[in-house]
């Protein structure tokens, strides 16, 4: 392989498009029922058509995949199931060639249990260090090392036939590694170059908070402080050596950092460490004027001490998507449990997830679009027989899992299996070729198109601030540059303000030319 050109920070970053692509899911490009590399390959030109910046995958590396191939094995290895290293090469440089950047995701806080780390540590090696091995507790060490539990539900640790017990904050499959060890870190950073040699222009940092443990791996006490191993203060020299690396190639950073704690939220955005950060409160916020614009103020307050670009995102391969979420009379929705509390109008959450597409777009800093976001997919009911998700067992069957947002996307529909290949790893639910590409493609007022127009305009509200504009209750308008954006969340028309043309609207307006519920519209000023 040739050496690539490293990649350029020009902060385009600061207000990109990002497209999220679950390779398993976007195309099958060899008919195996799998979504792969060369699926992707074949849509760069509807992602170029849809006029993203750059586009995220999540891991494509050798794995196991049993949590969707967060449980690596192989960091420089293309997964069999997707395709080979050469491919991802081409992937990224035809990309490239499209203006669009690639942006891979890493995992560091775990890996595989089939990592030869791992299974070296297994063996009794001096990789053992890497990970967190302790004896139990009890009269014969048969109580786990702490009371620590799994993001995925039960305990924390599993015990080995040796006697000791592994830490796993997620699922047994995913050992946790032990970022006190200087190997860990070498690692990690040679990883860093790895790709960014490949032209990778930036990395997506999963679960970024949770990386170092206080090492006596204490029990877990509510309030405690500092956390045993959440947001630890020794976590950013992590951070500060991966932007020295990151910088030599002029590549960019973005975290998946879930905190309450603003202030501690912005210390991993400053200039010396990431350059973006995940913003999780603007995704979990329900569709209510007030509770969305304290969100919007809130994230832009606590990015601008670091002078950090603000992330949107209205959904990802983790949460239920936008249509469904939206589609409530109520907002009585839990996030851990995934709990409706009325059920779900298709047709109310489609207007609504069209008018958030218009907010987030309209909004100063980068946007990231989960695939078929732009299609209006609803969240699908999958099977208790065929859902994967490791969510849904650990928990007893309580959490309905991930996988309904994960479910292959329609792109033809008059083709099998709505056009994504061979039968796919998850079922489709009946009527998904009405939401096709093809057929979203021909009409001026779908989903699709509104997205492509909107990606297209977003340049109207050019780099500046945002200004509040008077508004009714339960309408948000703001100002930048020469454009104007208003969102209608209260329950009657309301009328526009002073404006010297419509640019986009959500939906259409009423007789009368005002804004119905529901709605968001941009107008040039």
């Amino acid at each position: 392989m040739g050496q690539p050109t490293p990649a350029t920070d020009d902060g385009w970053w600061r207000s990109a498009v990002i497209y999220q692509v679950y390779v398993r899911s976007f195309a099958d490009g060899d008919g195996d029922g799998t979504g792969d590399l060369a699926g992707v390959r074949t849509r760069l030109p509807y992602l170029a058509e849809l006029g993203v910046d750059a586009l995220w995958f999540n891991p494509w590396y050798r794995s196991p995949m049993k949590d969707g191939g967060y449980d690596v094995a192989d960091y420089r290895a293309i997964d069999p199931a997707f395709g080979t290293l050469a491919e991802a090469e081409k992937l990224i440089a035809e990309a490239r060639e499209l203006g669009i950047r690639t942006i891979v995701d890493i995992v560091p806080n775990h890996v595989s249990d089939q990592h030869p780390w791992f299974r070296a540590a297994l063996a009794g090696g001096p990789e053992r260090e890497l990970f967190h091995f302790r004896p139990g507790r009890g009269d014969h060490g048969e109580l786990p090392p702490n009371d620590w539990t799994s993001e995925f539900g039960g305990p924390a640790w599993t015990r080995l036939p040796d006697g000791d017990w592994y830490l796993h904050l997620f699922a047994p499959e995913q050992p946790d590694l032990n970022w006190a060890h200087p190997a860990v870190r070498q690692e990690h950073e040679d990883i860093l170059r790895f790709w960014f040699d490949r032209g990778v222009a930036g990395v997506r940092i999963d679960s970024a908070a949770l990386l170092a443990k206080d090492p006596g791996l204490p029990d877990f006490t509510e309030g405690r402080d500092p956390h045993p191993y959440v947001d630890r203060d020794e976590l950013h020299d992590v951070y500060r050596a991966w932007r020295a690396v990151a910088d030599e190639y002029g590549a960019v950073f973005v975290g998946e950092v879930w905190l309450p704690d603003t202030e501690r939220f912005a210390r991993y955005l400053r200039p010396d460490e990431l350059h973006t950060a995940f913003n999780f409160s603007f995704m979990t916020c329900p569709w209510e004027a007030a509770r969305l614009r304290r969100s919007i103020d809130d994230t832009l307050a606590e990015h601008a001490p670091v002078g950090a670009p603000a992330t949107w995102v209205l959904c990802n391969h983790d949460v239920t998507r936008t249509v469904t979420r939206y589609g409530r009379a109520d907002t009585g929705f839990d996030f851990a449990t995934k709990a409706f509390g009325t059920p779900t109008d298709l047709a109310l959450g489609t207007r609504r997830a069209r008018a958030a597409a218009l907010l987030s777009l309209a909004l100063p800093g980068a946007v990231y679009v989960y695939q078929g976001e732009e299609l209006g997919l609803p969240e699908a009911d999958i099977p208790l027989d065929r859902i994967e998700d490791p969510m849904h067992a650990r928990s007893g069957g309580t959490d309905p899992g991930r996988d309904g947002c994960r479910v292959p996307l329609p792109w033809a529909a008059d083709e099998p299996h709505a056009g994504f290949g061979g039968e796919p790893w998850l079922p489709q639910p009946d009527g998904w070729a009405a939401y096709a590409a093809d057929r979203q493609a021909e009409d001026p007022g779908s989903v699709l198109s509104l997205y492509r127009a909107a990606v297209r305009l977003r340049p109207e509200f050019g780099d500046g601030p945002l200004t509040w504009l008077p508004a009714p209750d339960g309408v948000l308008a703001f100002a930048r540059a020469g454009a104007l954006c208003v969102v209608n969340l209260a329950g009657t028309p309301v009328g526009l303000p002073a404006h010297s043309a419509l640019l986009l609207a959500s939906g259409p307006l009423d007789a009368a030319g005002r804004l119905p519920a529901d709605t968001a519209v941009w107008l040039r000023s």
